[in-house]
């Protein structure tokens, strides 16, 4: 009898704690800016920072806001740039750097003979494409990597090198017309 009546009132409890919190969600609702979370969506989510914000979604933000440039995204390239000046009703203007040089895709690699495994590039990748254990050679998952470079800096022997990746029948593309 004494179990039935503990659990009558934990049930009771957790029925009244639901409520409460149900409650809390409806009348203390933050409403998101939709636009942001539409420029948030089309962002690559690699919080590399080179659009020179902590993350994609602070860029995002500021896109919303007027405070920063539609074309600051390296990894989202043309396309996405394109697809955020659909959205905003702006004018496509290409990503910045990418009038002057074609830059190429290049993914990190990283040389196994002088992989010491600290881990310090592990701990600096946004989109984990960095596997490995401490003390341990570590390799760069290619289809997760995009090409930030943050990778670099962290290294305290130098073994990660940016290449271009090799060619596949899925990544190939026709040439651009007049290039």
């Amino acid at each position: 009898m004494d179990i039935l009546a503990a659990v009558a009132v934990m049930a009771l409890g957790a029925l009244l704690l639901g409520a409460a919190l149900g409650y809390a969600a409806i009348r203390f609702k933050v409403e998101g800016n939709p636009v942001t979370d539409k420029i948030n969506a089309i962002l690559p989510q690699t919080q590399c920072g080179q659009c020179g914000f902590p993350g994609c979604k602070p860029y995002a933000e500021a896109i919303s806001a007027g405070k920063a440039e539609i074309n600051l995204c390296p990894p989202g390239g043309s396309e996405g740039t394109r697809k955020l000046a659909e959205l905003l009703g702006r004018d496509f203007v290409p990503p910045a750097g990418e009038a002057e040089t074609k830059k190429k895709r290049v993914i990190a690699v990283i040389v196994e003979d002088r992989c010491i495994g600290c881990t310090l590039c592990i701990q600096a990748c946004p989109v984990d494409a960095i596997v490995g254990a401490a003390r341990q050679m570590h390799t760069v998952v290619e289809s997760l990597c995009t090409g930030c470079e943050l990778c670099l800096k962290p290294c305290p022997v130098e073994c990660i090198d940016m290449r271009t990746p090799p060619e596949t029948p899925e990544t190939w593309r026709w040439p651009e017309a007049g290039k």
